[in-house]
């Protein structure tokens, strides 16, 4: 259980980093090399998020704001559930695609709102970059330090054509997102199709995100 929580107040950590940034942040972030990207978010979200009694008590509508509000410039969420949702994403209609990238960021909202309020006194340490200059895909490494051992926490990364760059994956304890949704989601799309897995998602998301 020890562990199970420490895992949550990581991911907490990760999920505002990546998706709780502040709207000016957008065109700053297309000039930023990865590392200072991720360095600056992780700083400033963490101590938004200790400011915000709102965050902190766990109101999923105001987190849901947040994020609508950010996702965009910083994350690119339809590479990230397309990839979660694997082979079927293809043969999915338009409006199917819309529907999972919709339902699937409600399922890791709902999943984060609970474990911001265990974020307390945290840091992030990124790790020295290895990438070469002209790399449009990299992986920054970051460690969350606080109360016990420091966890380990990796992003990966591409570089879009006006020079930004978007977060489409992640790594938490040596479990990368996409990878842990995948083989959830095959089963579902294998025993009841892309319309199951969007009746499924929408099912937990209404029982809140349990």
């Amino acid at each position: 259980m020890l562990q199970r929580r420490h895992f949550i107040a990581a991911s907490a950590t990760l999920a505002a980093a990546a998706w709780l940034g502040l709207p000016a942040l957008a065109t700053a972030a297309a000039h930023e090399a990865p590392d200072a990207l991720i360095r600056r978010l992780s700083t400033e979200v963490l101590e938004a998020v200790r400011g915000d009694t709102s965050i902190k008590s766990g109101d999923t509508t105001r987190i849901t704001e947040l994020v609508n509000r950010t996702i965009l410039p910083h994350v690119n969420f339809r590479r990230m559930t397309a990839a979660a949702v694997g082979p079927a994403w293809r043969g999915a209609t338009p409006e199917q695609q819309a529907r999972l990238q919709d339902e699937f960021k409600q399922l890791l909202v709902r999943t984060y709102a609970g474990a911001l309020t265990q974020v307390s006194d945290q840091s992030i340490v990124v790790r020295p970059l290895r990438a070469a200059a002209g790399d449009k895909d990299v992986l920054v490494r970051t460690e969350v330090h606080g109360r016990g051992d420091p966890v380990q926490l990796d992003y990966r990364l591409e570089k879009t054509p006006d020079g930004a760059w978007k977060i489409y994956n992640f790594n938490v304890l040596g479990v990368w997102l996409v990878d842990t949704y995948r083989s959830q989601f095959a089963q579902e799309v294998n025993a009841r199709g892309v319309d199951g897995l969007i009746a499924a998602l929408a099912a937990r998301n209404q029982a809140g995100g349990k």
